[in-house]
């Protein structure tokens, strides 16, 4: 275990005397709002989190495969925490809404109504391409990654970074059932390899109806106060020997090596807390024009393009209850992704982002004593170059991701091309180690797809490719549709009126083929693919030619912004990048605006205020009872004489750290994280002390619904409740 704090190495691999500057900057001037820090760096910062509450030894949380580290997991898209010793898995419902979905029917609707199980036998097995990852190793192979690096440029030096790290990641995984990937620090400045065991069997023991684990929906989604009891728990199991196994009714449930104990009792404002999850990407270190480019286009486009995409799905769903049901996980990403930008936006601008960040550029290049302006111009030169492809970049990568046929074709396409390499130089995600996540996502297909929901929502993001400058137009996607709606509209109706796609025997058979090399089988999708594939790995090649650049330079914009840091007294944690990170700080409540405070708490009082009967506000019929009744017992609050609903912190979070898990000084359980305020929505970006609050579920409400309102009292044993 690497158990020292990062330090920041320029590329040739010697320590720069910034790196020691900025370790001792972090152990003197770090703030308890501010910061995702990797668990190395925490016993750097121990006077700090002693200071703030912290009633745990610092030093132990180093360590992430020890406790209480080891019992939080990547889950899904998110964060999740082991909950007991029998693999319990705590989560947000929006974490497991695809689980959820993916178990409905309109005859069976577990979205409307929940689900409980009943024993153990009752539960109900996940979409097949749902994971959960127990972090069991995380080592600094800096050296390994960047030795045969040193001296190329461009895309030789990406090879050369990409080798290496398929080597490293190839001699972890001969351990069956271990994912191991290489995570970037400081942008190309410093590599951990993270050893994690990938458990495929997950099934769903606890949720509680949409009325309740998505109160408000969209209209209170990153908006407080908020009344949401967004939690879901899973349950993970192994082989009967103990290792990751797919799904089987012979396996048994998984031990994990530690579980978080939830609190008796609550917190308070000012109360200390401490969340550890996996926040999936933050742009802090960025440069001043990549600020200004996702002001002025990146979001604005994005807002636009969620809304056209968010009308078809709508609109599809408003005239076919079954496309309703087989498109709302897709579509409440959708609404998320699109509300995010939206505020991301809004937040940028409030706190004036664009203006600050590039002052604190000029000021950082002005005290910058190594002479390398020359080089930091060269990389604006490659940030120039991806901006102006940006358009046709994001409207085909929402053709992939948002499309589940035309998805599939391209991807058994090129799993055929890529299985006639060597295993170790395939392009990621077509290697032997992620045959079983291809299968998975070919698998729940049927459980996603509708024909005329898919051919609208690739009239939207093709139609709006249509009207790009010819300068980002491919000629293999020209001929394949045209370059006028009704040439588009042609060719979909005859693509998805002849493929048979639809039927997942057809997609495992041609899965088969494919994972041999073999010529995939005849199909108006697959005959396209192979046309489209091509012109996709063109777009790769330069992209991978950037990304090399980009890995080369930045390090050393980074060693200029650390010295800057360290000279200010301000530590430099790395950006986030989907590896595991604690931030630390309390109860707090929010002053967004001139004359107006919000509390830190709500309670039940609050559902019955908003509740109108009417989705989104409709909150079921048992919960309005059982809170007229009043009988909160041992999960009231004792201050309000009432039982709480959601907690404020001012802890640093962003998208990823749904589901992370809230400790108190002792290191129990008392939220789930699962939002932002809007105001701090513009976090992952620029973070502002003044706006920056995250959103939990107060632990006392899971335990009131569990125990009161929709019972689950052998649940609530295992968890020691």
């Amino acid at each position: 275990m690497t158990k020292n704090p990062p330090a920041i190495f320029r590329p040739r691999g010697r320590v720069s005397v910034v790196a020691l500057a900025c370790l001792a900057a972090l152990a003197t001037h770090a703030q308890a709002d501010e910061g995702m820090w990797m668990p190395s760096q925490l016993p750097q910062i121990a006077a700090q989190l002693r200071e703030a509450g912290y009633a745990g030894d610092p030093a132990a949380l180093a360590d992430l495969t020890s406790a209480p580290l080891n019992a939080v997991v990547r889950a899904g898209g998110g964060t999740g925490a082991f909950v007991s010793a029998d693999g319990l898995v705590l989560t947000n419902h929006h974490v497991a809404f695809g689980v959820i979905q993916y178990n409905s029917t309109p005859g069976r609707n577990l979205i409307d109504n929940g689900f409980i199980a009943g024993d153990r036998a009752g539960e109900l097995p996940a979409n097949p391409d749902f994971r959960v990852l127990v972090t069991v190793g995380f080592d600094r192979v800096t050296d390994q990654v960047l030795g045969a690096a040193r001296g190329k440029s461009g895309r030789a030096y990406y090879d050369a970074v990409d080798v290496a790290s398929k080597r490293i990641v190839s001699e972890c995984e001969r351990e069956a059932g271990v994912r191991c990937s290489v995570a970037n620090m400081y942008y190309g400045t410093d590599f951990y390899r993270v050893r994690q065991l990938e458990l495929r069997d997950l099934r769903l023991v606890y949720a509680p109806p949409r009325s309740i684990g998505n109160f408000g929906d969209e209209t209170d989604n990153f908006m407080w106060p908020r009344h949401t009891g967004d939690f879901t728990l899973l349950r993970a199991y192994v082989g009967a020997d103990g290792k990751p196994a797919a799904f089987s009714p012979d396996n048994v449930p998984y031990q994990p090596p530690s579980h978080l104990q939830v609190a008796s009792d609550g917190p308070q404002e000012g109360s200390f807390a401490m969340l550890a999850g996996y926040p999936g990407i933050t742009y802090r270190h960025r440069t001043a024009a990549e600020f200004a480019e996702q002001v002025e286009w990146t979001l604005p486009t994005r807002v636009e393009v969620f809304d056209s995409l968010i009308g078809v799905i709508e609109q599809a769903g408003r005239e076919n209850a079954q496309a309703r049901t087989l498109y709302a996980s897709q579509l409440q990403s959708l609404k998320n992704n699109r509300k995010r930008a939206a505020g991301e936006l809004e937040g940028l601008r409030r706190s004036d982002a664009v203006q600050l960040r590039g002052a604190d550029e000029r000021d950082m290049l002005q005290h910058n004593a190594r002479g390398d302006r020359r080089e930091l111009d060269a990389l604006a030169g490659v940030l120039a170059q991806a901006s102006a492809v940006r358009e046709r970049d994001l409207l085909l990568g929402l053709m992939m991701s948002q499309s589940q046929l035309l998805r599939s074709a391209l991807t058994l396409e090129r799993l055929r091309i890529e299985a006639a390499k060597p295993d170790e130089t395939r392009e990621a995600g077509y290697q032997a180690r992620d045959l079983a996540l291809i299968e998975g996502t070919l698998k729940q297909v049927q459980r996603r797809y509708d024909r005329a929901v898919e051919k609208a929502v690739l009239t939207a993001l093709l139609g709006r490719y249509q009207r790009l400058p010819d300068a980002q137009r491919l000629p293999e996607f020209d001929a394949a549709f045209g370059r006028t709606p009704a040439t588009l509209a042609a060719a979909l109706d005859t693509l998805y009126a002849g493929t048979t796609l639809g039927d997942e025997a057809v997609r495992l058979a041609a899965l088969a083929t494919a994972r041999e090399g073999r010529a995939l089988p005849v199909d108006p999708l697959l005959a396209l693919a192979a046309k489209l594939v091509p012109a996709q790995v063109r777009l790769e090649d330069e992209r991978k030619a950037r990304e090399g650049e980009l890995l080369r330079q930045r390090p050393l914009y980074m060693d200029v912004l650390a010295a800057w840091r360290a000279h200010q007294g301000r530590p430099l944690y790395p950006d986030a990048n989907g590896t595991l990170r604690v931030s630390y700080g309390r109860l707090e409540s929010l002053q967004p605006r001139d004359a107006v405070t919000y509390a830190p708490v709500t309670t039940v009082q609050g559902i019955t205020q908003k509740n109108t009967g009417q989705v989104p506000f409709d909150a079921p019929r048992p919960l309005l009872d059982a809170i007229a009744r009043g009988d909160f017992g041992a999960t009231a609050d004792a201050a309000l004489g009432t039982q709480t609903v959601n907690f404020l912190t001012n802890l640093d979070t962003t998208g990823g750290n749904s589901g992370s898990p809230v400790l108190n000084a002792r290191g129990e359980l008392i939220g789930l994280n699962f939002d932002s305020n809007w105001e701090a929505v513009s976090a992952s970006w620029w973070f502002d002390p003044r706006y920056k609050r995250a959103v939990h579920v107060d632990m006392r409400y899971m335990r009131w619904l569990m125990e009161k309102v929709y019972p689950a009292p052998h649940v609530l044993r295992e968890m020691g409740l």
